[in-house]
C-alpha cells in the first residue's frame, strides 16, 4: 500500500512520466494504469465463475439430496461423506473436499433467516431444561423451569426433580410471585403437560391441568410450531445462561429447595444488570413493566396431579411408579389421588383418609403404620412380622407396657397391646406415650386404664362463663332447681 500510494503521487502529482514509472518500479503498463485508477488495491477479480469440470456434473444430484433430507429425520440425514461416498458410485472422480465445499455453499444460502420482533411489556417464554446437581453427595439430574419476560428481560428459575405436571403448575405459580404480576400472554414449546393433541398448524387441544392454570391466572397462551423452537429463542437463550453463570460449579446441596433459594437471590442480584444495548437495569425495565402486568390472585393456587387409583389387597395404591398406604377398611376401593411437590393426599369420596410426604423416586413403598393397626388387632399373630411396623420405632415405655401385659396375661395381652397401639387414631404419639408412662406409674397396666388417662389428659378445662359483651343475656331469668330430692338422699331419708 505504501508503494501504491507513492506511484500514484509521483505520477499524478509530481508529473513522473508514465513509461518512466514502468522503468524505475518495474511494473507492467497494464498494472500501472490500474494503480493509477484505484486509490488502493481492487483484490483480485473474476470477470466469470470458473468451471467446475468435475464436480459441476454432479451439482444438481447434490442439490436433489440435500432437498430431500430436510423432509427426512434429524438423526438419518446425509453426511458429507455419505453424499461424497453416493456420487462416487455414479462416476464422480473427484475429492472429498470440493463436496464439501459444495454442501456447505448450499447450507449456508438456504439457511433460515429471522425477522427481529418487538417485545412488548407483559409477553413472557416459559420452556424446561435440564442441568446436573450434586445431592447429598449423588449426582443428580433435574429439571429446570424457566420463566422470563421478554421486555424487562427478567429472568426466573426453579429446580424440580423432573418435568411433569406438578414441578409445571409450580414453577408458573413460583414465577408469577417473584415477578409481582401475571403476564398476559405466555409463549411455549408443545409439552405434553400443556398440549394434549395438535389441531393444524396452531390450533391446540389443551390438557386439563393447563386449562386450570389458565383459568386461575387468566393470562392467555401462545404456542409454537411443531420444531420451531426460535419462536421463543429468548428463553432458549436465557437457559443456557442460566447454566452457564448460576450452574457452575456444580451445585453441592442437600434439598432442592435449598438450591431454589439460592438461585432466587441470585436472580434478584441478576436484576441489577445493565443489557446490551439498554441504557438502564433489569430492575429499573421491570418497574416499568409491572403496570402492564396481570395482578395477581387472592386465591392461592395449589399445583397438584389428580389421578384415579384402585386400592389393592395390601391397602396400597399406586402413584406415579410408587405405592403409598391408606387405612385397611378401604381395601379394594377406588379412590383419587392428589399429588403435590411435596404432599400426597388421597381422598375416598368427600374424605381425604391420608397423606404422605411425595416420593419423586420408582418403585418405593411406603407405609403408615397406624392404616394397619384395625387389621393387626384381628391378626395379631403378625405383631412382630408385619412389614408396616418393620421401621417403626416407638419410645421404650411401648416395650415396658408389653412386657408387663404378656406377662400378666399371655397371648390376650399382646391384644391389649394392640388396642393401646391403635389409640394413636386419635392421638399423637407423644400424647400417647405420656399416658403409657403414667399408667407404668400407678400400675393399672391395661388398655382401659391408658385409654382413660389418656381422655383426662385430652379434655380442655372449661372457664367461667361471664355476661360481659352479652348484655341480652341479662333478660334471660332461669327458674331455680328444687332441690328437696337431693337434701332427702343426703340426709338419708326415704
Amino acid at each position: 500500500m505504501e508503494q501504491w500510494s507513492e506511484i500514484r503521487r509521483r505520477v499524478l502529482v509530481d508529473g513522473l512520466s508514465k513509461r518512466a514509472a514502468c522503468r524505475e518500479y518495474g511494473l507492467h503498463w497494464r498494472t500501472l494504469a490500474k494503480m493509477l485508477e484505484h486509490s488502493e488495491p481492487p483484490g483480485y477479480r473474476v470477470s466469470q465463475p470458473r468451471a467446475k469440470r468435475k464436480i459441476g456434473p454432479f451439482l444438481e444430484v447434490i442439490a436433489e439430496i440435500l432437498k430431500q433430507d430436510q423432509a427426512a429425520p434429524r438423526k438419518q440425514r446425509h453426511t458429507k461423506q455419505r453424499i461424497f461416498d453416493r456420487l462416487k458410485a455414479q462416476g464422480y472422480t473427484g475429492g472429498h473436499t470440493a463436496v464439501k465445499e459444495v454442501v456447505r455453499e448450499w447450507e449456508r444460502r438456504h439457511r433460515e433467516v429471522f425477522m427481529p420482533l418487538i417485545h412488548n411489556p407483559g409477553e413472557a417464554q416459559v420452556d424446561f431444561g435440564s442441568a446436573e446437581i450434586v445431592r447429598d453427595g449423588q449426582t443428580t439430574k433435574v429439571a429446570l423451569f424457566v420463566m422470563t419476560l421478554l421486555y424487562s428481560d427478567a429472568i426466573f428459575c426453579c429446580v424440580f426433580p423432573r418435568e411433569c405436571t406438578e414441578a409445571f403448575l409450580e414453577g408458573h405459580r413460583r414465577g408469577f410471585e417473584f415477578f409481582g404480576g401475571v403476564p398476559r400472554r405466555i409463549s411455549y414449546d408443545n409439552t405434553r403437560v400443556a398440549v394434549s393433541k395438535l389441531i393444524g398448524r396452531r390450533e391446540r387441544e389443551l390438557t386439563r391441568a393447563f386449562l386450570r392454570l389458565q383459568s386461575h391466572f387468566l393470562f392467555a397462551s401462545h404456542f409454537c410450531l411443531v420444531r420451531r423452537p426460535n419462536e421463543k429463542g429468548h428463553v432458549e437463550n436465557l437457559l443456557g445462561y442460566t447454566r452457564r453463570n448460576f450452574l457452575v460449579p456444580v451445585p453441592r446441596v442437600s434439598t432442592l429447595e435449598e438450591l431454589n433459594a439460592a438461585l432466587e437471590e441470585q436472580y434478584r442480584n441478576d436484576l441489577q444488570r445493565q443489557v446490551w444495548g439498554q441504557v438502564t437495569t433489569k430492575a429499573v425495565r421491570l418497574e416499568a413493566e409491572r403496570p402492564a402486568l396481570l395482578a395477581l390472585p387472592k386465591q392461592i393456587f395449589e399445583a397438584r396431579r389428580v389421578e384415579p387409583g384402585q386400592v389393592n389387597s395390601l391397602s396400597l395404591v399406586r402413584f406415579d411408579n410408587n405405592s403409598y398406604s391408606v387405612p385397611t377398611e378401604h381395601a379394594y376401593q377406588t379412590v383419587t389421588v392428589v399429588g403435590g411437590i411435596d404432599q400426597l393426599r388421597i381422598v375416598c369420596r368427600d374424605r381425604v383418609i391420608a397423606r404422605h410426604a411425595r416420593d419423586w423416586g420408582r418403585e418405593h413403598v411406603h407405609f403408615e403404620p397406624q392404616h394397619y393397626l384395625a387389621l393387626l388387632e384381628r391378626k395379631p399373630g403378625a405383631l412382630d412380622f408385619a412389614r408396616p411396623l418393620e421401621h417403626w420405632h416407638l419410645p421404650g415405655c411401648f416395650a415396658v407396657l408389653r412386657r408387663r401385659l404378656e406377662g400378666e396375661q399371655g397371648h390376650q395381652g399382646t391384644r391389649e397391646y394392640i388396642k393401646v397401639l391403635r389409640l394413636l387414631e386419635h392421638a399423637s404419639l407423644d400424647q400417647l406415650a405420656q399416658a403409657v408412662e403414667q399408667t407404668l406409674a400407678i400400675g393399672a397396666v391395661s388398655s382401659d386404664a391408658v385409654r382413660i388417662i389418656l381422655q383426662a389428659r385430652q379434655e380442655q378445662p372449661i372457664g367461667l362463663f361471664a355476661l360481659d359483651g352479652r348484655p341480652h343475656l341479662n333478660l334471660v331469668r332461669v327458674q331455680a332447681p328444687d332441690l328437696r330430692a337431693y337434701r332427702a338422699l343426703a340426709g338419708g331419708g326415704a
